[in-house]
């Protein structure tokens, strides 16, 4: 409990959170899940790289 106690304000002091790097494990999760019985790994190491580049727009 104590430890939750110091946690909370350090938060105000250092915003800092791994939510962007679980977000970029996830996706490399499904595109190891969607790649099942791929043979290619360079390709495989080429999707990893492009997951950032990728550009998204809302339509509409």
């Amino acid at each position: 409990m104590a430890l939750h106690r110091r946690s909370i304000p350090d938060w105000y002091d250092h915003p800092i959170s791994s939510g962007p790097m679980e977000g970029t494990n996830n996706k490399i999760k499904k595109m190891k899940r969607q790649a099942y019985g791929f043979r290619d790994m360079e390709f495989f190491k080429l999707r990893i790289l492009g997951i950032h580049e990728a550009k998204y727009a809302i339509i509409g």
